[in-house]
């Protein structure tokens, strides 16, 4: 249950504010057809976080416990540094779209959670609980809390919302989960 809550709050937080809200803000906007759009995100979610979580499930193999210490506790503070880095959309993901409204979302989604910090999280979580299942759910699970609100909300909740102040509490968490697994403090946090 915890590798499943941490993941799905992790995760949750990192999303806010990211390119693939963004993303699902444009859908929305496109297309005005929510459920198509939310099952895309969800199919893209799975497919992508159950291969970066069988990723950090095989590194905790290859790895020794201290190391994969230092690895997890870098990479989280990596991501807080990350929230920094402003988020755009590529061109790719702006094309003129072939798939319908569900093949599009999919594609899309895929494409862009490749190399972003919430696939980054979901290898570190996955490397630090070693329970794929629960943290590839917790990590869907977020990235659709952060992101079906964004579809059905559309462009009027976008021009609201204090991205920089999301990205700043988001990157005060990862900071905090990367100190406390470097100095051993968030072995008694479960991290």
């Amino acid at each position: 249950m915890e590798a499943l809550l941490v993941s799905t709050g992790t995760v949750a937080l990192a999303e806010l504010g990211d390119k693939t809200q963004l993303l699902a803000f444009l859908l929305a906007a496109r297309f005005r057809k929510p459920l198509p759009i939310v099952l895309g995100i969800l199919v893209a979610t799975l497919a992508n976080h159950g291969i970066a979580g069988a990723l950090g499930v095989w590194i905790t193999s290859v790895l020794p416990p201290m190391a994969l210490r230092w690895v997890l506790g870098l990479s989280f503070i990596a991501i807080a540094v990350w929230m920094f880095v402003p988020d755009k959309l590529d061109a790719a993901e702006d094309r003129k779209l072939r798939f319908g409204v569900f093949g599009t979302t999919l594609v899309c989604f895929f494409l862009a959670e490749m190399g972003d910090k919430t696939q980054i999280a979901t290898i570190a979580l996955a490397a630090r609980f070693h329970d794929l299942v629960s943290v590839v759910m917790g990590t869907t699970l977020g990235m659709m809390l952060a992101n079906v609100p964004a579809v059905y909300l559309g462009e009027r909740f976008a021009h609201r919302v204090p991205i920089r102040l999301l990205h700043g509490v988001a990157a005060t968490v990862f900071a905090l989960l990367g100190l406390a697994t470097l100095s051993g403090i968030g072995r008694a946090f479960g991290l």
